[in-house]
């Protein structure tokens, strides 16, 4: 059972949300819960574990981060479920303690595990004369020239220490012997993020070491002459937020200015093994002591997000069966031709079941296709390897008309994202950064084709970004279409972007921040108002994030109007679910498992006798949170191919409303307890898209008789 957000069960305004933060660290307590995961093999386990690390640094460094900085201004403001920034610090810091806590417990348990099945982090009991001689080398050859010990006195200013910085403090003393005096000093090793995390030692059997340990083992070659009295590893984290100011006047000069910047962000928590040196200590609190830093001291290790090391080990007895995405059929059938598949048909492509391949394949094919004359891609995050931009690169220098809207607000891929679009526009791509105050989020590509009959566009809109490596692990879906209404949208969202033309009149999608909240709104009343008389209702959604008030409002209506609302939420969810004369008929589900559940869906009865043809289902770019409404540009996309429309409501949808094996459900007093099958028939939504036929192909929905499809319940007039 993860960890509660709230005791308070009572009808105040703290009763109708859970606070979010509170809701996200209960979303890394599921993470962490699967590193605890017997069904799954070891080194898998440990990159749960590594995962929760990662996840709970980026939370420090951003929505701790922004809470310290609403408390440092004097706002007392509180949220939407009554807690005052200063209140929710005190709830995230008790919680952090508990988390902290049960992740080194956690790595105590896997590394025992992990030492039985022969891998092991190292101690001394594992180094013998041969092992301790090849890290003594190594450390001389390939360690001590990138390392720099630096002397912690008056005469020394004190050194920066970069976000996420890891360093070794070492207390020494020199005797003088001249004059028969001793001195004590402390001495800091920042180690260089270019180094690794664990160092492997060469042979059979896997032994790891931690590069602080590396250090601190030889750290007579560092001192020379001088007394070691004590030691300890530290680790500090940053403000990584990034502000601009509305009046930016050149965005890209101002990005890189505020990247240098973060690195050099306020102090937000130190953190310090157990056993620290007490001078060395008093040393480092006192240099980087800050309004509202915290200092940890932790039993273990520090930085847990280094862990992915060691889940690199080749030992696939330890890991999850190799899995190979499908190419999509549709385009096998036609000899590989994007277009020709597209223009019989719509196409759905479920990632990561189906390639990503298909999505590059799209662009390459465009960028080689004498009859394509433009191309326009939104780029929110593409990889540091990416053949999409390889294939925009290749349209330009092909005398193609190519746009490329390039979002220089992607939280920690700004540099990367800089740097493809200095080489995009190198290549002749006309390159848009947006808006200054908005992030473009849209997943959105368009494709214009000459053709006999004149120019047809051809449309990609998907729920994940154009990112190879996330693609493979990351569920989501893409969707291509030559649908003509949805072609002319498409133009109306890159004008948006391109031109700051507002796409009113759009005859299908929806955007934000224009119209999208005010579509999803009418499309919930509507569903309360069947409900009340005595019409089929029903509302199903899968997203990432559950936070706008209004929504959560709109949906606590629908449920009191008698309409049943099923909710798959992977992340932070604000809605409290099952509370009588609230939500009595809403159910909050989380699914956490081998991929991340990443796809936006939402489904509406719309009045049909079953869900069927009359049924709405919408993808998109968007999860229900206040700045994806209202301060991002996200596109909402209907399904109306009734082929498609299944796919996604009978398949997608309803595998992940059934999973019984993966899924934990949230209470109303904020606990998520893990889904138990019971006497029903165990169903893995992962496993079943891993084993079935690709949506693409001719199938429709799930297999007959294997699982039931989506419920309707009919209002009481």
């Amino acid at each position: 059972m993860a960890s509660p957000l709230s005791a308070d069960s009572s009808r105040d305004i703290g009763s109708r949300f859970f606070n979010r933060e509170l809701s996200w660290l209960a979303f890394n307590d599921r993470v962490l819960a699967e590193a605890c995961n017997t069904d799954y093999p070891l080194l898998e386990r440990l990159r749960f574990l590594s995962i929760s690390g990662s996840n709970l640094d980026e939370f420090m460094m951003i929505r701790v981060a922004g809470l310290v900085g609403q408390v440092q201004r004097g706002i007392d403001k509180p949220s939407a479920d009554g807690l005052t920034p200063a209140q929710q610090l005190s709830e995230i810091r008790a919680r952090l303690a508990q988390l902290n806590e049960r992740q080194q417990g956690t790595l105590r348990d896997l590394r025992e595990m992990l030492a039985d099945a022969g891998i092991h982090m190292a101690d001394d009991r594992r180094i013998d004369r041969e092992a301790h001689e090849w890290l003594r080398r190594h450390f001389l050859d390939e360690i001590m020239p990138v390392i720099t010990p630096q002397a912690l006195d008056p005469a020394h200013p004190f050194p920066f220490i970069a976000n996420e910085g890891l360093g070794v403090l070492f207390t020494v003393r020199r005797e003088d012997l001249k004059n028969q005096e001793t001195e004590d000093l402390v001495e800091m090793v920042l180690i260089p993020s270019a180094l690794p995390r664990f160092l492997r030692v060469p042979g059979d059997e896997a032994i790891y070491i931690g590069i602080e340990n590396l250090i601190t083992r030889f750290a007579e070659h560092l001192f020379p002459g001088f007394e070691m009295r004590g030691s300890g590893v530290f680790r500090v984290l940053r403000d990584s937020d990034i502000e601009i100011e509305e009046e930016a006047e050149d965005l890209v000069r101002t990005f890189r200015s505020a990247i240098q910047r973060r690195r050099r962000g306020q102090v937000i928590q130190l953190e310090l093994e157990t056993e620290f040196d007490p001078t060395a200590e008093a040393l480092l609190r006192e240099r980087l002591a800050t309004p509202g830093a915290s200092f940890v001291k932790i039993d273990g290790m520090l930085g847990m997000a280094g862990l992915s090391d060691i889940v690199k080990e080749d030992r696939p007895d330890l890991k999850f069966d190799a899995y190979s995405p499908r190419y999509p059929e549709r385009i096998r059938e036609h000899d590989g031709d994007c277009f020709a598949a597209i223009r019989e048909k719509d196409i759905i492509i479920h990632h990561p079941y189906e390639s990503f391949d298909v999505v590059v394949d799209f662009i390459r094919q465009a960028a080689a296709d004498p009859n394509v004359v433009a191309i326009k891609q939104a780029l929110y995050r593409a990889g540091t390897q990416s053949e999409v931009i390889e294939a925009l690169v290749e349209a330009a220098e092909n005398g193609k008309s190519v746009t490329a809207v390039v979002e220089l607000k992607a939280r920690f891929d700004e540099e990367q994202n800089l740097y493809w679009a200095n080489k995009l526009e190198r290549a002749g791509v006309q390159v848009i950064y947006g808006f200054v105050d908005w992030k473009t989020h849209a997943k959105a590509a368009m494709v214009v084709r000459r053709e006999e009959e004149g120019f047809r566009t051809y449309c990609h809109f998907g729920t994940g970004n154009y990112h190879p490596i996330t693609a493979k692990i990351y569920t989501d879906l893409s969707y291509f279409t030559a649908d003509p209404r949805l072609g002319r949208d498409a133009a109306k969202l890159f004008n948006f972007v391109t031109g700051y033309v507002e796409p009113h009149g759009t005859e299908l999608l929806s955007i934000s921040p224009i119209d999208l909240r005010e579509t999803l709104y009418a499309r919930i009343d509507a569903e309360a108002e069947a409900a009340k008389q005595g019409k089929p209702s029903g509302i199903w959604i899968k997203m990432n994030q559950l936070t706008d008030t209004g929504m959560i409002d709109r949906l606590y209506a629908a449920s009191e109007a008698g309409v049943e609302v099923q909710l798959v939420v992977r992340g932070i969810c604000n809605l409290r679910p099952g509370v009588p004369g609230l939500s009595e008929n809403i159910r909050v589900k989380s699914i956490i498992g081998r991929f991340l559940e990443h796809s936006r869906i939402y489904a509406f009865a719309n009045g049909a006798p079953i869900p069927g043809e009359q049924t709405r289902v919408y993808i998109s770019s968007a999860d229900m949170m206040e700045r994806n409404l209202d301060r991002r540009v996200e596109q909402l996309v209907p399904i109306e191919n009734q082929t498609v429309h299944d796919q996604i409501l009978q398949q997608v949808l309803l595998a992940n409303l059934l999973d019984n094996e993966r899924s934990w459900v949230l209470q109303p007093d904020g606990t998520y307890e893990r889904v138990e099958a019971g006497d029903a028939k165990p169903f893995n939504c992962h496993r079943y898209f891993m084993t079935n036929p690709s949506l693409s192909g001719r199938g429709g929905a799930l297999e007959a008789g294997a699982v039931p499809k989506l419920a309707l319940r009919r209002g009481v007039a």
